[in-house]
């Protein structure tokens, strides 16, 4: 099911490659620093699958705060450089939305929480782990020139349809 500004698509698993930060909301700043440092080492990967594109994967683990992946996409054969991990994302449905430069970022959020109530969805979750935010995770795939203070970006919250949950 689609609208002019949300598309719900089935992508592919992946494997992916980059830095872990894990933190409260209070110390976000140092996530920042993260981002721009995987930005900056990119060269350290030697194969890439799209290094115009940075992934920002976020799991609110934690009470206070969320575990957040900066990675690039990569194959099966590419080694991990020091001090990185590698992150494997299984095959999802997703709600996909744009953020333009100068939206907050918060309100959409919040809209895509909305869409995915009234459209029988639900988010995602690893059964297995426990988590603290209604959007408990989030993807965002940023172009890697974009404008720091003023991103834009796609966002991409994993789904599931109520209906086949309950089955």
């Amino acid at each position: 099911m689609e609208s002019s500004r949300y598309i719900v698509k089935k992508l592919p698993a992946y494997r992916a490659i980059g830095l872990k930060w894990e933190g409260a909301y209070s110390e976000v700043a140092q996530l920042k620093e993260v981002i721009n440092e995987m930005s900056l080492r990119i060269d350290e990967l030697k194969n890439p699958l799209d290094r115009n594109t940075q992934l920002g994967l976020s799991y609110h683990l934690r009470p206070d705060g969320f575990v957040h992946y900066s990675l690039f996409e990569v194959n099966e054969f590419e080694e991990i450089p020091p001090g990185m991990v590698e992150f494997y994302v299984p095959e999802l449905t997703y709600v996909i939305a744009h953020h333009d430069k100068g939206e907050n970022i918060g309100q959409s959020y919040s809209d895509i929480g909305i869409w995915i109530s009234k459209m029988n969805y639900i988010p995602y979750v690893d059964a297995s782990k426990t988590y603290y935010d209604p959007l408990p995770i989030k993807h965002e795939r940023y172009p890697r020139d974009r404008d720091l203070s003023y991103p834009h970006f796609e966002i991409l919250i994993p789904i599931e349809n109520v209906i086949s949950k309950k089955k």
